[in-house]
């Protein structure tokens, strides 16, 4: 079992990781009935995008020996509706200037983000918006 989520009532989930024991709390957003004051779920699949993005460039980075310490994500969901879902996330992602790398190396690392697990876990009709500011 990966995490356990226990309803908290008020739209409040309360989601822990088994292995470790941290916590996370989420809540409805405001344009959904809710209190926006955590992030709430499809705020969590947005964010896991760009964690994952990272995630998998670091990994690759370290067999390349580079070291992606202080790159920067900002990560945008935008909803639909009717169904009301995730229509489109933004990632942008912004490397720290110390970061000199060739061409090559880039696009290798564009690649490992760009097909990540959760890139690719997700539904072919949410638009993905990818920018690398290297």
């Amino acid at each position: 079992m990966t995490s356990q989520i226990i309803y908290k009532g008020d739209l409040r989930c309360v989601a822990t990781h088994l292995q470790s024991g941290t916590a996370i709390e989420t809540d409805a957003p405001t344009d959904n009935q809710g209190k926006g004051e955590r992030f709430s779920p499809t705020d969590l699949v947005a964010t896991a995008l760009g964690t994952c993005m990272i995630t998998t460039m670091g990994i690759k980075a370290r067999t390349l020996n580079i070291a992606l310490d202080g790159t920067r994500l900002e990560v945008t969901k935008i909803m639909v509706s009717d169904p009301r879902r995730i229509g489109k996330i933004v990632v942008h992602l912004y490397f720290p200037d110390t970061l000199n790398l060739d061409d090559k190396t880039k696009e290798i690392l564009e690649r490992t983000a760009r097909t990540c697990p959760v890139e690719r876990t997700l539904h072919p009709d949410v638009e993905l918006d990818m920018q690398f500011y290297w």
